[in-house]
């Protein structure tokens, strides 16, 4: 599944994939999502793994992609 939604995407896998900008993307990090399932939306918003795992994806598209993209340049 592709998203661009980053709660869908922590809600929805067991693994994401981030991939980096632009038409020569490739794969940043995949990042393993170890919340137990079934998910509940509602409950897993104050969930500290669910947050963390949120965060990491937030970090990786807003600072540590940037450090991918530098070096394969």
């Amino acid at each position: 599944m592709v998203t661009h939604d980053v709660d869908e995407a922590v809600l929805l896998s067991d693994r994401i994939v981030m991939m980096t900008n632009g038409p020569a993307a490739t794969i940043g990090e995949i990042l393993r999502v170890d919340l137990p399932r079934p998910r509940n939306r509602v409950e897993l918003a104050e969930d500290r793994r669910y947050v963390h795992h949120r965060k990491e994806v937030l970090d990786f598209l807003h600072t540590r992609h940037r450090r991918v993209e530098k070096q394969a340049a």
